[in-house]
């Protein structure tokens, strides 16, 4: 196989969202078969997406994820609006989609137009606007295995529920009697807001929302990549109460996340507005990133 760079190993950003579809198909999506989604059968892809979790798990170790948040949660990058970020993700299209071409701003659309065609609150539509706008992370030079990806706790024993688990065994904690152990540095039910996940887009955009949205939103933001605990269950000796019930939010929103990308494009023009209004309820004219 021919090596991948150590900053694109993935052919698009979108690769690893794709690769859950296949990894967890929903039977509840309107009566759809998985392969209505999206059909992927190039083995090249298959083998970028091995290549982006390997990079992924062999770095994203509890000093790695300690160092990223002392440098990125300081937000003193740029400031700007959301739709100004939001611009920015435009460029971020799924050129090898083989059904739509849809870029960011029109993937965030139909899944929040689609939860809010459903009744939910309109914090949940905004999440659902919202929900990947921290892939500005690219912005500044971060790889996309830093970007992107399913997520997991470090400090503690990787899963061998997670994606590609077997790259673990090169990540230096797996031999950490420190961090190699089921609970590693924390204790039981000591709730996923004391455990550090693997750094990416979830945890950085919500750490920049914390203070603005609903406690089910920030779950969503944080958690929505999770896939080892909301469809595997396998870090439940970690979460409090008040995780178990959030996780309830977190599971909702999955299959809007996934499951609405569709070929007929969402009227920008038209829904702006409403978005414009929903956004200025909830926050400010200007974020930090």
């Amino acid at each position: 196989m021919k090596k991948s760079s150590i900053h694109q190993p993935l052919e698009n950003i979108e690769h690893w969202e794709e690769d859950l579809i296949k990894r967890y198909p929903d039977p509840d999506t309107n009566g759809k078969e998985k392969e209505d989604f999206r059909n992927y059968e190039d083995s090249d892809r298959a083998e970028s997406v091995k290549e982006f979790y390997r990079l992924n798990h062999i770095f994203q170790t509890y000093d790695f994820v300690s160092k990223k948040e002392a440098g990125f949660l300081e937000f003193n990058r740029k400031e700007m609006s959301i739709w100004e970020a939001v611009d920015f993700l435009n460029t971020l299209v799924d050129d090898s989609d083989p059904d739509i071409d849809l870029d960011q701003l029109q993937h965030l659309l139909q899944t929040s137009e689609a939860i809010r065609a459903d009744g939910h609150p309109d914090w949940f539509v905004l999440t659902g606007f919202l929900h990947d706008v921290g892939k500005v992370l690219c912005l500044f030079g971060e790889p996309q295995w830093a970007v992107v990806g399913d997520t997991f706790p470090v400090g503690c024993k990787f899963s061998d529920k997670i994606v590609h688990a077997n790259y673990f065994a090169d990540n230096p904690d797996s031999t950490n009697p420190k961090y190699n152990t089921k609970y590693g540095i924390y204790s039981p039910n000591c709730g996923l807001d004391n455990v550090k996940m693997s750094w990416g887009h979830d945890e950085y955009l919500y750490q920049i929302m914390k203070d603005y949205l609903p406690e089910p939103a920030l779950y969503i933001i944080r958690y929505h990549s999770f896939y080892a605990q909301h469809r595997e269950n396998e870090y439940s000796h970690l979460m409090n109460e008040k995780d178990v019930e959030m996780f309830e939010w977190v599971k909702k929103f999955n299959p809007y996340d996934l499951y609405t990308k569709a070929p007929v494009k969402p009227d920008v023009k038209a829904l702006k507005p409403y978005y414009q209004e929903l956004v200025k309820k909830y926050l400010p004219k200007t974020l930090k990133f």
